[in-house]
């Protein structure tokens, strides 16, 4: 079983590991994402009475192999995490629990539900989401846009509203349209008290952005 001092060393390879493998990262998806997922899940974690632990290695590994890089398999990132978690001899609940979580956190579209079993899961779930929104979630939009190199805007493009992950997953979108399909649905999908106070401020600045945004394009502004 692992013990307070094994937890501490699990962490810190997992922190490095982590670091080594987003370090160059440049879509958004990168280590300093990871380290404020981090730094939000625990905060939410202290209120909510979950296992840090748990939370913590969740966050770390969430993105270690995100389906939107793996030709659409969201079977990678939980494979991988498990790899890495039984090399360091996490005890099984966890590494199940870890897993779990990285299989559930990803927003899968706008008519799919992605409820998380646990407590922990549900945590990361919020933060990760968190970093969708606001300032940061803008700048992130905008960026893995650019990498996909797809349209930052197109008026003829309607956004849509994907029933089936398959449907998301092989979307054709614009990044203005990115906000309707999924991050301006986000408020209203947070798991937590703290979750949810967070995100209706990242909200409103996210529509005051976009408000702007189209009296420049209409000229208002």
């Amino acid at each position: 079983m692992t013990t307070t001092l094994d937890r501490e060393d699990v962490l810190a390879r997992t922190r490095q590991h982590v670091q080594e493998v987003l370090g160059e990262e440049s879509t958004g998806h990168d280590w300093w994402h990871i380290e404020r997922v981090c730094t939000t899940a625990l905060a939410i974690a202290r209120g909510e009475g979950a296992d840090p632990f748990v939370v913590e290695l969740a966050a770390l590994l969430h993105d270690i192999a995100d389906w939107k890089f793996h030709d659409g398999d969201a079977s990678v990132g939980p494979q991988r995490a498990r790899a890495w978690l039984e090399g360091l001899g996490v005890e099984g609940g966890i590494v199940d629990e870890v897993c779990e979580t990285i299989a559930c956190v990803s927003f899968k579209g706008a008519g799919v539900e992605t409820p998380v079993p646990t407590l922990a899961g549900r945590i990361v779930q919020d933060a990760d989401r968190l970093d969708a929104l606001g300032a940061i979630g803008i700048a992130r939009t905008f960026a893995y846009g650019g990498h996909k190199g797809q349209p930052l805007h197109d008026p003829r493009m309607e956004p849509q509203q994907h029933a089936t992950f398959a449907e998301y997953q092989q979307k054709r979108t614009t990044s203005i349209n990115h906000f309707h399909e999924k991050l301006l649905l986000l408020k209203d999908r947070m798991n937590t008290e703290t979750g949810r106070a967070l995100a209706a401020g990242r909200h409103a600045f996210m529509e005051a952005f976009l408000e702007q945004f189209a009296d420049e394009c209409a000229g208002r502004k």
